[in-house]
């Protein structure tokens, strides 16, 4: 049996951005309801034969506690095929009919159970790398330590690891041997020392599309339905194997709302220090999977929640505790509320590039240092967004009648009513502004001094924005400059351009930016009131 080649994409939002005024996005998000998951879960038929008996099991630990091993039918799961994409379909039906198994692994299949689109799609085969790599004319083997296979289908990578590979992976890290369970047979062995290996019980789910069942050896679909991020093996040895399955955890716990168990939590804490361990490109990636990914605000709040915003972002987390802001507050600010506009437009296969959540860290940073008015913000970003004339923009922005959010402590009362001339050299400004705070982001020992009135903070200078990421960014804001800017063409047309914004054309990023800055200093929820 195979799969047909068809693909459902997300529809983009179709947006109406017409000057004098910017038009406000809200995407629509996917919902999913844990109880209706639930319900399908004990409808089907499960295999209860099998017991996981490993011996990284402690007694009295509820995080540890063995599993019944679950055999779950995908039609009844609700699982669609057509949530598949066609550069996976390719990879799954060119392996298969070669005669190898082939499993999606890993978040896929538990963004397939809970209805949202995945990412990206992890194929886990049968077959050894070099076989994958006879099998598919435009493949590579990246990674030493750990192999997998990247195939090139149209403009896209598909991932493809082996069972093999995976398998002497897992020996080398196991301090102990993992002893067939009896009465087990082979295949079922193989699939659940596989996914022993795996960071938490949700990302453990494995799913033949063909035979259309889901694995679950380790009570993935149980903390589905409970809404629970759960290390597999006890989280401080699972920490300290790999510390990024630190920022994995929360970025996933942000994107899905859910809550982490209570030993994965505690370590989460105990083991931030750890991070200063992670090579500075492995942090921006997992930065931008954050940021990017549509569940910025979220991550956020997370991060401070768990204390490894002080880590990762000083800069912001003193800016959270010089205004007040707790662990678990509710309450809002305007770093949260740029990211919760941005993650408005924003979703898994929806990303952007990262030089835009970097300029609004900066953008921020700047309105920190010195708080401006919002006639100067509401200027300053439809100059970005059109990327052309500075005096065109001052004159949209001084017919803005709407309120702006008076909430925000970076927004100054106006003083005075500004010429032209002042309000256009007020917006030169604030880009110098932004681009000075961009220089203090990537400064070192800057960095160590953001908390160094807070003894109990810990002290990091953790600068992860490389030289030319910030390169990048400042160039966004060469546009603000008097007279008309031949070299900056505003982008054409209302519609964003997602692929453009991943990519990180200058025109799209700024429209993009503008947007966002636009509908947080004037938001609509203030003009409907």
């Amino acid at each position: 049996m195979a799969i047909a080649v068809s693909q459902g994409f997300a529809c983009r939002t179709q947006l109406s951005f017409n000057l004098p005024f910017i038009n406000r996005v809200h995407k629509v998000r996917q919902t999913f309801t844990v109880a209706a998951i639930e319900s399908l879960v004990e409808s089907v038929s499960v295999n209860n034969d099998y017991q996981t008996s490993s011996a990284t099991n402690a007694k009295g630990n509820d995080d540890c506690k063995p599993h019944e091993w679950k055999k779950l039918c995908s039609k009844e799961l609700g699982i669609r095929t057509s949530r598949i994409t066609k550069p996976a379909k390719t990879v799954l039906n060119v392996l298969r009919k070669k005669g190898y198994d082939v499993y999606l692994v890993g978040g896929c299949v538990r963004d397939l159970v809970l209805k949202r689109t995945p990412k990206d799609f992890d194929i886990l085969t049968t077959a050894e790398l070099k076989e994958v790599m006879r099998a598919f004319p435009r493949c590579e083997i990246v990674g030493r330590r750990f192999p997998i296979c990247h195939v090139h289908v149209d403009d896209a990578i598909v991932e493809v690891s082996s069972f093999s590979t995976t398998g002497r992976k897992f020996g080398r890290k196991s301090k102990s041997p993992m002893r067939k369970p009896s009465g087990c047979d082979e295949c079922d062995f193989i699939r659940w020392q596989n996914c022993m290996q795996r960071d938490f019980t949700i990302n453990g789910l494995m799913f033949d599309p063909f035979a259309r069942i889901v694995y679950d050896y380790i009570g993935g679909m149980e903390d589905i339905q409970k809404a629970k991020v759960r290390c597999i093996t006890p989280a401080n040895t699972s920490f300290v194997e790999d510390c990024a399955r630190i920022l994995r955890g929360v970025r996933i716990a942000a994107r899905l709302g859910f809550r982490f168990s209570r030993e994965t939590s505690h370590f989460l804490k105990e083991l931030s220090n750890s991070l200063l361990r992670l090579d500075k490109g492995r942090i921006h990636m997992e930065m931008n999977y954050m940021l990017a990914y549509g569940s910025a605000e979220a991550s956020l709040r997370l991060l401070w929640k768990f204390g490894l915003l002080e880590i990762l972002l000083p800069i912001q987390a003193s800016y959270l505790v010089s205004h007040g802001f707790r662990r678990r507050d509710k309450r809002s600010n305007m770093l949260l509320s740029l990211f919760a506009s941005l993650d408005k437009l924003l979703a898994p296969d929806r990303p952007c590039h990262s030089c835009l959540w970097v300029s609004l860290l900066a953008f921020h940073e700047a309105l920190v240092e010195q708080p401006r008015d919002a006639l100067v913000i509401g200027a300053f970003s439809i100059a970005v967004h059109s990327g052309g004339s500075l005096s065109d923009a001052v004159d949209i922005a001084r017919e803005i009648s709407q309120p702006h959010d008076t909430s925000f402590h970076e927004i100054s009362e106006p003083i005075y009513s500004y010429s032209k001339d002042e309000l256009m050299a007020e917006v030169i400004r604030l880009g110098a502004s932004v681009k000075d705070a961009l220089r203090r982001l990537t400064d070192e020992n800057f960095v160590s001094q953001a908390l160094i009135q807070y003894p109990q903070a810990p002290q990091s200078d953790m600068v992860f924005i490389s030289w030319a990421l910030s390169l990048k960014v400042s160039s966004i804001f060469e546009c603000i400059r008097k007279g008309r800017n031949r070299r900056f063409v505003p982008k054409r047309g209302s519609e964003i351009d997602y692929e453009s914004l991943a990519l990180g054309r200058l025109d799209e990023v700024r429209d993009i930016f503008g947007r966002v800055v636009f509908d947080t200093v004037y938001p609509t929820k203030l003009t409907e009131q």
